[in-house]
């Protein structure tokens, strides 16, 4: 069965950095495109990034220039490394995969990001 899950979120202080990572079992990794939405408080869900099979990358215009998404097919496994964070990042980050980009077939549960001061 797919499963995937996210690590790597925490409080950190505006400016701060931290390093998502989503672990896939149960399919073929290295043929989904893979992305990160994330959902901010009483807000609607937000994509943030995507990286293809060949591994082009996507982001956001909010994110641009901060955020950079990767991956490890070796370990089956994507990240999103966020630098420079401002509160406006606060938010439940999720990882999704897909046959192709911008498809969102299958989910993790979400991993909390909070930056506050």
């Amino acid at each position: 069965e797919v499963h995937l899950v996210e690590s790597g979120g925490g409080l950190v202080q505006p400016g701060g950095s931290l390093r998502l990572s989503c672990a896939a079992t149960g399919f073929t990794f290295s043929s989904y495109a893979m992305s990160w939405l994330r959902q901010a408080p009483g807000k609607g869900l937000e994509w943030v990034s995507a990286i293809s099979l060949g591994g082009s990358t996507f982001y956001a215009d909010s994110v641009k220039g901060r955020f950079t998404a990767s991956r490890d097919n070796g370990k089956n496994t994507a990240y999103l490394q966020m630098n420079s964070l401002k509160p406006e990042d606060t938010g439940v980050y999720y990882c999704s995969g897909g046959s192709a980009l911008y498809e969102y077939t299958n989910w993790g549960q979400g991993t909390q990001v909070t930056v506050s001061s």
